[in-house]
C-alpha cells in the first residue's frame, strides 16, 4: 500500500539530514576562507531542525507510529525503546547545541571546534536514528499495517507542511524559510520568493 504518512517522514528524514550536513559544509566553507559563519542563519537551521523534526515530527511518531509497530511487532520493543529515548535525548542535544553555537558566537574562534565537534555528533547522531527507524520501524509498518491504519497516519503527518518538503510555508514561517534558502552559498541554497 502507498501511504502518504510514510512518504513524508522520510522526506522529512531527508530534508532534516540535508539541513544538518549543509550546516557542517557551511562552517568547513568559512573555516577554509578564513571568515566567520553567518552565526543568525546558523540559530535560524538550528531552530528549524528544533522546530519542525522535534515539535512536529517526533510527538507524531511517538503518540501514532510506534504505538501501532508495538501492537504489530512485539520483536521491535528494543528498537521502538532506543528511538524513544533518542527523542528524549535529541531535545537535550539541541540544547547544548544552542549553547555552544552561542559560546562560538560570543568567545570567538576559541569556542569553534567546540561547536563543530558538537555539530558533528548531533549529525551523527540524528543519521544513525532515521537509519534505525527506516531500517526497522518503517519497514515494519509497511509490512504490517492495515489500510486502516494508513488512513489515520496519512492524516495525521498530513498535517506537519514543512516547507522544506514541497509545501507552501505557513506565515509565521514564511521568514524562516525565506532567509535560510536565501543565505545559504551555492550549491546549498537558492534565491526564491515564496
Amino acid at each position: 500500500m502507498r501511504s502518504t504518512a510514510l512518504a513524508i517522514i522520510r522526506d522529512e528524514h531527508r530534508v532534516l539530514s540535508a539541513m544538518l550536513q549543509s550546516m557542517s559544509l557551511l562552517l568547513r566553507q568559512c573555516r577554509a576562507a578564513r571568515q566567520p559563519p553567518d552565526f543568525r542563519l546558523l540559530r535560524t537551521m538550528l531552530f528549524y531542525v528544533d522546530e519542525y523534526p522535534n515539535r512536529l515530527h517526533h510527538p507524531k511518531e511517538e503518540a501514532l507510529l510506534f504505538p501501532r509497530v508495538r501492537r504489530e511487532c512485539p520483536d521491535l520493543a528494543e528498537v521502538l525503546d532506543q528511538l524513544s529515548d533518542d527523542h528524549q535525548q535529541g531535545e537535550r542535544s539541541m540544547h547544548q547545541l544552542e549553547h555552544a553555537l552561542l559560546a562560538y558566537e560570543v568567545m570567538g574562534d576559541e569556542r569553534r571546534a567546540a561547536f563543530e565537534q558538537a555539530l558533528d555528533r548531533y549529525t551523527a547522531f540524528y543519521l544513525r536514528h532515521m537509519m534505525l527507524e527506516e531500517r526497522h520501524v518503517l519497514r515494519a509498518a509497511e509490512e504490517r499495517f492495515s489500510p486502516e491504519d494508513w488512513a489515520e497516519l496519512d492524516e495525521a503527518f498530513a498535517g506537519n507542511r514543512d516547507p522544506f518538503t514541497g509545501h507552501e510555508p505557513e506565515e509565521p514561517f514564511r521568514p524562516l524559510y525565506q532567509h535560510i534558502l536565501a543565505s545559504l552559498p551555492d550549491p546549498l541554497g537558492y534565491k526564491r520568493s515564496a
